[in-house]
């Protein structure tokens, strides 16, 4: 009898999550994960007898289960707060901020991120004075107090000054801390960059913004980070500030890939997957910044990946052109054709996260 007691409650949730997996609509993409969910397999008679469609299947089946978000938060919350495991798929929280477990330094990764880069300075930069900073990830900052597992920071900041001799590198790990990133992403916030901008500005010999030369506007859309849906835990999304300015206004953007001319800050990515597309559209190989205020006829080349993308708004004041190349998405071979080296002042900003993973880099 009390075996039946048990086998009940166990037979009805199987027989409605059985019906609900079914019944279930489709998702096309996770907007916690920000990434496509499998579809259901194309069925055929080969895929049937070498298995490829039970292997789709079972990537469909987990992808597409129903009330999957709550599920992946209930694991999630049982394996930190029950099991005791400090980090849930290499995601660990601390002090209200999540963050990756990057580890260990892939010295590889670097070196091939070196040969990229050196190899742009023989081919396209042979008479450039270039600048680099490297971009802590938040794991420089948290990993130690947290008790995770961390990378060598300090044999990357000199593996990249060492492989780069022909660089003035800027140091910008002093003018960060861990307040300047979002709490739920990646990313540094970009009302906490002044001083890092004061530092570039001060290597480059241009004028260096101030706080009081922008006006903070507040997204009323919350930003909920990468790392949000990675870790599946409940955390408070972020805000996203822009830091907006008169001259700002009147810059326009243009984007090679679309052949379109645009603002600074792009308010069609307010409904993105990823509100940071908002500063500078996202992912793009190559864009220009026209600046019609700029007191010198100066140029900036910024070879960058993400973060810069909200970081250049603010190098803008004395340029009257400042061009972003991102070489996840362009090939060094082909900059000459699009973007002539004349003289251009170059800024190379590259994240910690990117240089331990290089292999994206063309």
């Amino acid at each position: 009898m009390k075996r039946q007691m048990y086998l009940l409650p166990l037979l009805l949730l199987w027989a409605g999550l059985t019906a609900a997996a079914w019944l279930w609509p489709e998702q096309e993409i996770s907007q916690s994960e920000r990434r496509p969910l499998a579809q259901f397999p194309e069925v055929s008679l080969e895929s049937v007898l070498d298995g490829g469609f039970m292997e789709d299947f079972e990537s469909y089946s987990l992808d597409q289960f129903p009330f999957r978000d709550g599920f992946r938060r209930i694991k999630s919350l049982f394996h930190l707060y029950v099991l005791g495991q400090k980090d849930n798929n290499g995601i660990y929280l601390f002090d209200g901020y999540a963050a990756d477990q990057e580890y260990p330094l892939n010295k590889a990764s670097v070196d091939h991120a070196l040969e990229r880069f050196n190899h742009l300075k023989d081919t396209y930069l042979a008479d450039a004075q270039v600048f680099m900073a490297v971009v802590p990830d938040k794991n420089y900052y948290l990993a130690q107090r947290a008790g995770q597992l961390a990378m060598d920071y300090d044999e990357l900041f000199e593996r990249v000054q060492a492989g780069m001799p022909w660089a003035d590198h800027i140091d910008l790990m002093e003018v960060l801390t861990i307040e300047d990133y979002y709490r739920t992403d990646t990313h540094w916030r970009q009302e906490r960059l002044i001083p890092a901008a004061q530092r570039i500005c001060a290597a480059l010999e241009v004028r260096a913004p101030e706080l009081e030369d922008y006006t903070q506007t507040v997204l009323e859309r919350p930003f909920y980070g990468v790392y949000y849906g990675q870790a599946a835990l409940p955390m408070e999304p972020d805000s996203l500030v822009l830091m907006e300015s008169s001259l700002l206004e009147q810059c326009a953007v243009y984007d090679y890939e679309t052949g379109k001319t645009g603002a600074v800050y792009d308010m069609t990515k307010l409904t993105s997957r990823d509100l940071y597309d908002v500063y500078l559209s996202g992912a793009r190989g190559l864009l220009t910044i026209e600046n019609p205020q700029a007191h010198t006829d100066r140029e900036l080349l910024i070879f960058r990946d993400s973060f810069g993308s909200s970081l250049a708004p603010l190098l803008v004041s004395d340029y009257a052109k400042v061009t972003l190349i991102d070489l996840r998405y362009i090939s060094s071979d082909l900059l000459a054709d699009y973007v002539p080296y004349t003289g251009q002042d170059v800024l190379m900003i590259y994240s910690s996260l990117i240089l331990n993973n290089s292999g994206v880099l063309r």
